[in-house]
């Protein structure tokens, strides 16, 4: 099936300035993101950064690479000029791989543009994984998710969803076996013509007050359709812990 891949990244991070440019491994990071969407199967994938020092950092690995504004809000309005750049036509599937996230396995990029392929009422297809433990579940940095029947999201939060009214007052150090608990995996799949309407829309106060882009797309009355992982999504890179987790996991999986 044909998808295209975009990988947004910039170089300013709070956590972690010049994250795409640290090493894992003897290799810039976003390499190896890159690394993973050449393992997807995806017919192009497109660095989309606005900065220099990013772009320099991708031309040994011959990537394809597309300069953008430095004055995007989030990765989704920087894939949406690449759509513009390129001039995609509107039914084009475009998956989101971020630029922090090394450890990404190929298959789940194509897993997100296959269920894309398969709900053409959604207008976003992402993934989630069980959350089985306390800690995650209400952990703010860890995004939840509570999707309906069919399988389309609901909501999105960082506060622990669904809230088990009688058993999370109980203070037990386990999760009740009745409730289902999601993390959201943050890989997204697109159309082409829905990043053109998406940038039109004023953030809302949903996702101002959650701190989670998606919430717009809610927000706005559209579909998200949200499927489990197939595999672990591994670890993405926000803080210096991140990394070294990242790098354990990348140098086990080449000596293996």
């Amino acid at each position: 099936m044909a998808f295209k891949v975009v990988i947004p990244a910039r170089y300013a991070s709070s956590r972690l300035p010049g994250k795409p440019l640290r090493m894992i491994a003897g290799k810039p990071m976003i390499q190896h993101v890159f690394e993973r969407a050449k393992e997807s199967g995806a017919g192009q994938t497109v660095i989309a950064t606005d900065d220099e020092r990013i772009a320099e950092a991708c031309r040994p690995f011959d990537a394809e690479i597309c300069v953008t504004s430095r004055d995007h809000r989030s990765g989704t309005e920087r894939i949406a000029e690449v759509v513009s750049q390129f001039g995609w036509p509107d039914e084009t599937i475009v998956v989101n791989l971020q630029g922090d996230e090394p450890c990404m396995p190929g298959v789940l990029l194509s897993q997100v543009a296959e269920d894309m392929a398969r709900h053409p009422d959604a207008s976003i297809t992402t993934l989630s994984m069980p959350i089985r433990d306390r800690g995650p579940l209400f952990d703010p940095h860890v995004v939840k998710v509570v999707t309906n029947e069919k399988g389309y999201a609901l909501y999105f939060s960082r506060a622990p969803i669904p809230w088990h009214r009688d058993e999370f007052l109980r203070e037990q150090s386990t999760l009740p076996t009745d409730t289902a608990f999601s993390r959201h995996i943050g890989l997204y799949a697109y159309r082409a013509g829905f990043l053109k309407r998406y940038i039109t829309w004023p953030a809302s106060p949903l996702e101002y007050a959650e701190s989670l882009e998606q919430l717009r797309v809610l927000w706005h009355g559209e579909l998200i359709h949200v499927s489990e992982a197939k595999e672990d999504a591994g670890h993405g890179v926000d803080t210096f812990e991140d990394l070294k987790l990242a790098e354990e996991s990348i140098v086990g999986n080449i000596r293996t």
